[in-house]
C-alpha cells in the first residue's frame, strides 16, 4: 500500500523547488510592487487628512487577501493533486505552475462572477457600504469564511470556499434583516440566491456522472494498460500520460483562477468602494467617447420611460419611490416616472464629462448609488408585458452601460488576488492532495481517473463562467474522482465520503451562523 510517501518531496524535487521558489519569489516581489504602486496612484486623488479610512482599508485588504490565501489551501490544492500524487511534476514545481495559470485565469476573467456573488448581499448594505453597517458586513464575511476554511483544512477536508463565502453572505443578510427595519432590501435576494444554489448543487452531481462516463469511455476506447495503473512509489508515468496530466492540471488551475479568484475580487471591490469611494466608486477607465454614448442612451431611455409613465408625476426625491418598488419587487404607478427623473439626474452629473474620472470626488459615491438603484429598478419595468423591441433595447442598453460604470475590477486587484491564491497553494497543498489521491476510493487514484476528473472539472467551471455562476472547484473535482472510482469498480471509502458530505452539508449553516453572529457583534463595535 502507498502512503503519504507517494507525495513526499524528494531530494531532486527539493533542488527544483528551490529554483522555482526563487522564481515565485521574484514574481511575488514584482506583482506585489505593481499592486502597491497602482494602489498608491489611485489613492493620490483622495483629498483627506484623516488616517482612519486608510487604516481600515489596509486591514480589510490584508484580511481579504488572507481569505484568498486560505482559498489556496483548499481549492487550488485540488488542481495540483493529480500531478503531485502521480509524480507527473515535482510538488514545488507543480504549485508554481498551477499558481502561474491561476494568475492568468484571474487576469483574463471578466469579473461577472464577482458581482454575481456580491449581488446576493442586501441592497441596503451595498448602498451603505461605507457606513458602520458596511464595514461590519465586510469584516463579518471575511472572518467567517477564513475561520471555517482553516478549520476544514486542518482536518484535511476539501471544503468549498464558494459555499463558505455564499453562506457567510446569507448569514449577514439574515442578521441584517433581524436587527434592521425589515424591508425588501434589508435581507438576502433569494431569487439571486436560488440561481447560485442551483449551480452549486448541480455542478458536483454533474461532475460525478460525467467523470464516471468519461472513465468508462476511456476504458472502452483507449487500450493503454499503463493509463489505468496507480502510481508506483516516486516513479513518474510514461511521458504521454505525464503530458496529459500536466495539461489537465493546467486547465483546472486556469479555470479555478477565472472563477474562484473572482469571489475575492468582489469582496475587495466592496472594501475599496466603502473606504475610498473617491477613487473606486466609478470606473475611471470609461472614456469620453463612452460617456457621450451613455448620454445619448440616457436621453433615449428617458423618452421610453416618459411614455411608460404616462400622466404619473413624482414630486421630490425620486429615490424614495424607486426604493419602495425595489423593496416590494413590484412596478408601482410612480416607478417609471421616478426612474425617468433619476436617470435625468445621473445624466446631468455624468453626461458632459470627459470621463468618469472627472466626476467631482464628493459626488462619486452618490452617482454610483444612483446608478445601482436605477439598475435594480429597470428589471421591474422590463418585466412588464407590452414593451416594444425598441423600448426593451433602450432600457437594456442603459443598464449595460450603468453596469460598466460601477462594476469593474482594476488590474492590480487581479494581480494581488492571483498572488495570494498561488502563495496559499504553496503553503498548504499536502493535506488535500493525500485526501484526493488515497482517501476517496478504496484503491489509489490511477492516471486515467485523475485525468478524467480534471477534464470534467475544467469544462464545468468554464461553463459556469459563461453563465456568471460561482461553482466549487473542490466539490466538482472530488465528486469527479468519486465518479471515476465508482465507474472503475474501485469502491469508495465511505468514511471519507461521509466526511466530505458532512463538510458539504455543514458549510452553509455553519458559515451562516458564524457570519450572522459576527455581523451582529461588529455592528455594535463599529
Amino acid at each position: 500500500m502507498q502512503t503519504e510517501a507517494a507525495v513526499a518531496v524528494t531530494p531532486a524535487s527539493q533542488g527544483t523547488g528551490r529554483i522555482f521558489g526563487i522564481i515565485f519569489g521574484l514574481i511575488l516581489l514584482i506583482g506585489g510592487g505593481y499592486a502597491a504602486l497602482h494602489l498608491v496612484q489611485d489613492l493620490s486623488i483622495v483629498r483627506t487628512h484623516a488616517t482612519g479610512p486608510f487604516i481600515l482599508l489596509g486591514i480589510a485588504l490584508l484580511i481579504a487577501l488572507g481569505f484568498e490565501f486560505v482559498n489556496g489551501f483548499h481549492d487550488t490544492a485540488n488542481a495540483v493533486a493529480t500531478v503531485i500524487y502521480t509524480n507527473s511534476m515535482p510538488a514545488n514545481m507543480a504549485v508554481i505552475w498551477s499558481g502561474a495559470f491561476n494568475f492568468l485565469g484571474v487576469l483574463t476573467s471578466s469579473g461577472a462572477v464577482a458581482f454575481t456573488v456580491v449581488s446576493l448581499l442586501p441592497v441596503e448594505l451595498i448602498l451603505q457600504v461605507g457606513s458602520q453597517a458596511g464595514f461590519a458586513m465586510v469584516f463579518a464575511l471575511l472572518f467567517a469564511a477564513i475561520l471555517w476554511n482553516l478549520g476544514t483544512w486542518y482536518f484535511g477536508l476539501p471544503n468549498s470556499s464558494s459555499h463558505t463565502l455564499i453562506g457567510s453572505i446569507i448569514g449577514v443578510g439574515l442578521a441584517n434583516q433581524l436587527i434592521s427595519v425589515k424591508t425588501g432590501t434589508s435581507g438576502v435576494d433569494w431569487n439571486a440566491a436560488i440561481g447560485v444554489f442551483k449551480g452549486l448543487v448541480f455542478s458536483p452531481i454533474a461532475g460525478f456522472i460525467l467523470a464516471g462516463l468519461l472513465m468508462l469511455i476511456l476504458k472502452a476506447v483507449v487500450k493503454i494498460p499503463a493509463l489505468y495503473r496507480a502510481p508506483e512509489g516516486n516513479k513518474p508515468p510514461p511521458w504521454p500520460i505525464r503530458a496529459l496530466l500536466v495539461l489537465t492540471c493546467t486547465g483546472v488551475s486556469f479555470s479555478h483562477g477565472s472563477n474562484d479568484g473572482q469571489k475575492g475580487m468582489g469582496l475587495i471591490m466592496l472594501i475599496l468602494i466603502g473606504t475610498v469611494p473617491t477613487a473606486y466608486a466609478l470606473n475611471g477607465a470609461v472614456t469620453g467617447g463612452e460617456v457621450k454614448t451613455f448620454h445619448q442612451v440616457s436621453v433615449d431611455t428617458q423618452q421610453v420611460l416618459a411614455g411608460i409613465a404616462g400622466n404619473a408625476v413624482v414630486s421630490g426625491n425620486p429615490r424614495e419611490p424607486l426604493t419602495a418598488a425595489v423593496q416590494q419587487r413590484t412596478l408601482l404607478p410612480t416607478t417609471a416616472a421616478a426612474l425617468d427623473q433619476l436617470i435625468a439626474e445621473i445624466d446631468h452629473q455624468v453626461g458632459n464629462r470627459t470621463s468618469l474620472r472627472s466626476v467631482p470626488p464628493e459626488q462619486m459615491g452618490n452617482v454610483r448609488n444612483d446608478i445601482y438603484l436605477a439598475n435594480a429598478a429597470i428589471p421591474l419595468v422590463l418585466a412588464q408585458p407590452g414593451l416594444s423591441k425598441e423600448q426593451t433595447a433602450s432600457l437594456t442598453a442603459w443598464r449595460g452601460l450603468g453596469t460598466q460604470a460601477i462594476q469593474f475590477i482594476p488590474p492590480w486587484v487581479k494581480v494581488a488576488v492571483a498572488l495570494a491564491l498561488g502563495l496559499g497553494t504553496m503553503v498548504g497543498w499536502k493535506r488535500i492532495v493525500v485526501t484526493v489521491g488515497e482517501k476517496i476510493g478504496k484503491e489509489h487514484l490511477t492516471y486515467a481517473q485523475g485525468a478524467s476528473a480534471e477534464l470534467v472539472a475544467m469544462s464545468l467551471i468554464q461553463a459556469a463562467d459563461m453563465y456568471h455562476l460561482p461553482v466549487s472547484t473542490t466539490h466538482v473535482l472530488t465528486s469527479g474522482v468519486a465518479g471515476t472510482m465508482a465507474a472503475n469498480g474501485s469502491g469508495l471509502q465511505w468514511a471519507t465520503v461521509r466526511n466530505l458530505l458532512m463538510a458539504w452539508v455543514l458549510t452553509l449553516p455553519a458559515s451562516i451562523l458564524l457570519a450572522g453572529g459576527l455581523y451582529i457583534v461588529l455592528r455594535h463595535l463599529f
